[in-house]
């Protein structure tokens, strides 16, 4: 019997989830933490999923039309999976993005047939640290190519469809895990992802605890007060208030630093054969820090949000960066 797609669209979601049981045996903690493999879609993210849904209620709503013009300000991933959805509905793509994110997505964009708009970094930031004022930069030439070209603006910085986007995958991972979700950590980037797990989950239960998960120098949501402070994970930690965050769903923060970030991401891979992101590994160490402290013994849900592919021209995987023996690494001592 033939079971084939028609579109690659309609590869995206219904991803794994897979219990972390190395990394636990490697920690000690009491609990468990479930890993939702979205780095397995189809242009290897999570936000595939926002870039199908936000698109289709486009449609729905008549905003895009057979043949138009799409154009969006992406920090990477967002930008290939529009691309690819683009590509897929033959439509125009522009994409408009600062020169400090990491050239794999852009290259990405250019394959699915997506046209870049780069966007200089502010003065003070660093390549391949995008800041908050990097991305207000972003959003004024974004903005300025709406008025020129006419193209329909994603905007996934401030359309609540990106957080209803997450939703499907919120339980999806609630019924892969039997329902045993007590806590979910996220990495703050855009917010959509923080805001439709952490509203589907507290549908299921409300006791679920739901954790905002920041850079150590960027904490907004923790109530410190940021200036100028830089960080390298890349795809959030932007030091100021998003507009899809639901702050109501905020059970706590927890800080990350980029070392911790970055050996941890590092560890995936080599102890679960995860092959990730900085953000990932961010979302691991913030799930691995409560279990060791105030969620000792629960069962924690955390997000795969992308493919270490997207990163080879950074830092993250240099030999240079990680030839320590796991189980001497100073992560294990700093998590206990």
């Amino acid at each position: 019997m033939a079971n084939f797609m028609t579109s690659i669209t309609q590869a995206i979601g219904q991803t794994p989830l897979l219990r972390l049981d190395k990394i636990k045996k490697h920690f000690g903690f009491e609990g468990n933490i479930f890993a939702k493999l979205e780095n397995m879609n189809p242009s290897s993210s999570k936000k595939d999923r926002i870039a199908l849904g936000m698109i289709e209620e486009a449609e729905r709503k008549g905003f895009l039309k057979p043949g138009g013009v799409v154009l969006e300000m992406s920090s990477g991933n967002t930008g290939t999976g529009v691309a690819m959805v683009c590509s897929a509905k033959g439509y125009r793509l522009i994409c408009v993005l600062s020169r400090g994110n990491s050239t794999e997505r852009a290259k990405m964009i250019e394959a699915f047939g997506g046209e870049l708009v780069y966007v200089d970094q502010a003065p003070n930031s660093k390549p391949g640290e995008v800041s908050g004022e990097d991305i207000e930069l972003v959003e004024a030439e974004a903005l300025r190519l709406v008025e020129e070209t006419g193209a329909y603006f994603i905007d996934q910085f401030n359309n609540f469809d990106n957080a209803l986007s997450q939703e499907a995958a919120a339980r999806e991972m609630w019924e892969q895990s039997g329902g045993q979700i007590e806590a979910f950590a996220d990495f703050i980037g855009t917010g959509g992802t923080f805001t439709g797990y952490s509203r589907t989950l507290k549908g299921f239960d409300p006791n679920i605890k739901c954790y905002a998960v920041e850079p150590y120098e960027c904490a907004h949501y923790k109530g410190e007060v940021v200036k100028g402070a830089t960080h390298r994970i890349q795809g959030g930690g932007y030091a100021k208030h998003m507009e899809i965050v639901d702050v109501s769903l905020i059970d706590g923060c927890i800080t990350v630093t980029d070392n911790e970030a970055e050996r941890m991401t590092r560890m995936l891979a080599k102890k679960e054969g995860i092959f990730a992101g900085f953000s990932s590994g961010t979302n691991l160490v913030a799930a691995i820090k409560q279990l060791k402290g105030a969620d000792a013994g629960k069962n924690f849900g955390i997000v795969i949000n992308d493919c270490g592919l997207k990163y080879m021209s950074t830092n993250l995987y240099s030999e240079n960066k990680c030839k320590e023996d796991c189980n001497k690494c100073p992560l294990i001592e700093e998590l206990q």
